[in-house]
């Protein structure tokens, strides 16, 4: 059955690929639903019923635990690639390096010298994005409380400005996807088969690593990292590197590859398993309040989200044109010279350079979204109802992107009612919301400096003076 994915794409963006778009009347009830198929749950309502029905009904019967996210050490059950499998000492070892601003080794100016780090634009307190609408590396100054102070130092070059051209994404549930960045073009295995020739710039594509591995290996170039034999040695880091990589001769262990392998093996464990929503799951009928589980109820049944928002991560690994804004129409949008712009606005078709994916950006994971703040790939999204309401009134913010290129679905859905708006962005913002994520942050890093930002601004937001 071709239903489609009304919505919500929330968070930015994007919703299902396919552009055939069958309504159908998704409040209608199964018969039969036997509870006895969720022994753990006790003390269950006819609401909690219902839904449990629904995930039945969208499953083909696997139910509750289709969306369930394993927990954090439960190595085996996350996604990881065959070629870095996840160790505990390697996630140790990334946890801290992701933390860590003396890997700001290689600063366009060099007072910007460890400075910053990962963290700088995938931090804890925004859900592991930015907080920003742009997230800042280099020549960043500032926190705030959870990144929304940050700002371009106005003392240096805007040349010398590491900004991304476009929203960071989160690194929750990276897991369960295959390529990285909205256009995916990190990642050399799977949904990037058959891309090989669009290489040119990316030849760490060609060692053969899912996306995770990939861009941690890129992103140290890329954002002015360096970790080599001498960070390992200087700031205490070669004792964990020899524990996480034993089999790898001495004098090829502290490298840029290894360090990305366990920096991706770290974020490969970031995963927002204490939300409510996935509590509830589990069997705890409390933990969601019934306009959350009613809310549920609809992103599962008429708003038809789950058809792209999918699996335990609530992500297909599909990439989908809903016209949403670019950073080049913001009016306060920093886009440099030597971006090429024209591609990043393409998104997929910038990099598959095939007309067909033009405009088609990745469909987001939906846990955490409030903590960033800024929604849709370019960031020009505010609130999560906003997203909502854009996907179901059809009218697109960029006017660049053919009507031919736009999702059938875009608009092409029923309308909600008011109270369905309403729970619907309950259950995303709050049900979806894990609120421990502080538990993926190091105490502090073996260097002893200010993270995940290390600039003067910062450490006094983040009470390191």
């Amino acid at each position: 059955m071709k239903k489609f994915c009304f919505f919500i794409l929330i968070l930015i963006l994007i919703s299902c690929q396919n552009d055939d778009y069958i309504p159908i009347n998704a409040d209608a009830e199964l018969d039969g639903f036997n509870t006895k198929s969720y022994p753990d749950i006790t003390n269950i309502t006819e609401l909690d019923q219902k839904l449990l029905q629904r995930l039945d009904s969208v499953t083909d019967g696997v139910g509750a635990s289709f969306f369930i996210l394993p927990d954090s050490d439960d190595y085996a059950n996350i996604p990881q690639d065959p070629l870095n499998l996840i160790t505990q000492k390697k996630v140790e070892l990334g946890q801290l390096l992701f933390h860590e601003t003396a890997t700001g080794g290689n600063p366009k100016i060099a007072s910007m010298k460890a400075t910053y780090s990962c963290a700088s634009c995938h931090h804890a307190a925004a859900g592991f994005s930015a907080g920003i609408r742009q997230g800042i590396g280099e020549s960043g100054l500032g926190f705030g409380i959870n990144g929304n102070s940050r700002i371009i130092n106005p003392n240096v070059p805007l040349d010398s400005v590491d900004i991304q051209p476009i929203r960071s994404p989160t690194i929750l549930n990276v897991a369960y996807q295959d390529v990285m960045l909205w256009n995916g073009q990190f990642g050399g295995t799977g949904t990037n088969a058959g891309t090989e020739a669009n290489w040119t710039n990316i030849p760490e594509n060609f060692l053969g690593f899912e996306g995770v591995e990939v861009q941690a290996i890129k992103g140290q170039g890329v954002h002015r990292l360096l970790i080599d034999k001498k960070f390992a040695r200087i700031f205490g880091y070669k004792q964990m590197f020899n524990r996480a990589f034993p089999d790898i001769p001495r004098e090829e262990r502290y490298t840029t590859q290894n360090a990305a392998l366990a920096i991706a093996a770290y974020e490969r464990t970031v995963l927002p398993n204490q939300s409510p929503w996935q509590k509830w799951l589990k069997g705890d009928v409390t933990a969601l309040t019934n306009k959350e589980k009613r809310g549920a109820k609809v992103f599962f049944g008429k708003g038809k989200c789950y058809k792209c928002h999918t699996g335990p991560a609530l992500n297909d690994k599909k990439f989908h044109a809903f016209g949403m804004g670019d950073f080049d129409n913001s009016g306060t949008a920093v886009v440099l010279g030597n971006v090429n712009f024209e591609n990043v606005k393409k998104g997929r078709g910038g990099f598959t350079q095939k007309q067909r994916d033009d405009y088609k950006f990745k469909t987001p994971t939906l846990y955490n979204l409030v903590d960033n703040g800024f929604f849709g790939h370019g960031g020009t999204f505010t609130s999560v109802r906003d997203v909502i309401e854009y996907k179901i009134n059809g009218i697109p913010q960029n006017t660049e992107v053919p009507l031919e290129r736009l999702a059938r679905q875009f608009g092409n859905i029923s309308t909600l009612t008011e109270n369905q708006l309403n729970n619907l962005t309950l259950f995303i913002e709050n049900g979806l919301r894990d609120p421990n994520l502080v538990r993926y942050a190091p105490v502090a890093v073996n260097s002893g400096f200010c993270l995940p930002n290390n600039d003067p601004v910062s450490r006094v937001d983040l009470g390191c003076d």
